[in-house]
């Protein structure tokens, strides 16, 4: 974190203590020493500009520089004013030569560490005493439901900031292409460890949107990754979301055979499936083998392996046997996995094919 700059930015007042609170709070924060570098800037009326304070935090030695409006909620300013003066920051960076990653943060919202503080101020102003929560009372259910009486963007906002407080060394030093990837997985499972777990091949990601642009099908071993696929999204490049592990020729072979039936429904799948697919496994390290044998057969050319199944017996060693395939692939190291880290890659690769999670701007 020794080069990654914080600026915090304010409206600007002609009042001086408006500025000066904006400082102390810049301290504060530097004095939680995650940042060691911090700065303030301003849209109207004090020094330095946002532009001003940018410079600041680059002169001390950042290569990255995270902006936080201190605002209380999104508006005119978040939106459009500070947008603007960062898009020419940018461009004036371009023609100086420099390489400054900006990410712009959200502004503070609903949050119970807030509300905390409105409590206190309205004690004080009645004379009244402020005693602080007690971290481990219980809340009873009417206050854990007001406390998530907010929208789904805020709760993933909010998540997003915590899980980067998290990992910050991982999402530093992987190429910008694969933070998307990362942050979905952590989220879906609500454990950090996968972020160190994950291995996405090179061309992983731009092969797997562009075979979902192609109107691609995706694979799937069992009905749970197939679930939590958003398939309506998939449909409207020309994509649909396929198992085969209820159909009864599954059924029949595997009961035949003495193999799984996610064996048997992927071995099946992959003698219709098209070139250029894209398969995810969740569960079956039996189904895994299945792929592997049949692109080292020839008989099938995927566009992406997805592979994260889970268990004690072949999980792991299916995955290292994706991995020297000469197929694009992302996997999940060790016996980790599950049918959630799968849903959650194929759903960021198709949100990255819809433009609502653009590569360019993955860690904003």
């Amino acid at each position: 974190m020794d080069q990654v700059g914080l600026v915090l930015i304010g409206h600007g007042s002609k009042l001086p203590y408006s500025k000066d609170t904006l400082e102390k709070l810049a301290n504060m924060v530097q004095r939680m020493q995650k940042f060691k570098i911090v700065e303030v800037g301003f849209i109207v009326r004090n020094k330095p500009t946002l532009q001003e304070a940018i410079k600041n935090a680059v002169d001390k030695g950042a290569k990255k520089v995270v902006i936080i409006p201190i605002f209380l909620a999104r508006g005119k300013h978040t939106e459009d004013d500070i947008p603007a003066i960062l898009s020419s920051n940018m461009e004036t960076d371009k023609r100086s030569s420099q390489e400054i990653e900006i990410i712009y943060g959200a502004p503070l919202g609903p949050d119970k560490r807030l509300a905390e503080i409105v409590e206190e101020k309205a004690l004080e102003a009645l004379g009244k005493k402020y005693t602080p929560p007690q971290k481990n009372k219980k809340m009873n259910l009417r206050q854990e439901i007001d406390d998530f009486n907010i929208s789904g963007l805020e709760i993933m906002e909010s998540s997003l900031r915590t899980l980067r407080q998290l990992i910050p060394e991982v999402l530093e030093r992987v190429p910008k292409s694969h933070v998307p990837i990362i942050e979905r997985v952590v989220h879906a499972t609500a454990n950090p460890e996968f972020a160190r777990l994950l291995v996405i091949g090179e061309k992983a990601i731009e092969a797997g949107v562009n075979s979902i642009k192609a109107g691609a099908n995706v694979i799937t071993d069992v009905k749970m990754v197939k679930a939590g696929i958003n398939e309506t999204g998939l449909r409207k490049f020309g994509g649909k979301v396929i198992t085969y592990i209820d159909d009864d020729r599954s059924i029949n072979l595997a009961t035949r055979t003495s193999i799984t039936r996610a064996a048997a429904a992927m071995h099946i799948l992959l003698e219709e499936a098209s070139d250029g697919c894209i398969i995810a496994i969740g569960n079956s390290p039996t189904a895994t083998f299945e792929v592997v044998n049949a692109v080292r057969r020839r008989s099938i050319n995927p566009a992406l392996i997805i592979a994260t199944p889970v268990g004690f017996i072949g999980a792991e060693r299916s995955k290292e046997e994706v991995l020297n395939l000469p197929v694009p692939s992302i996997i999940v190291k060790g016996p980790k996995g599950g049918s959630a880290v799968a849903v959650a890659i194929v759903n960021t690769l198709l949100s990255i094919a819809e433009n609502t999670l653009p590569l360019k701007n993955m860690a904003s």
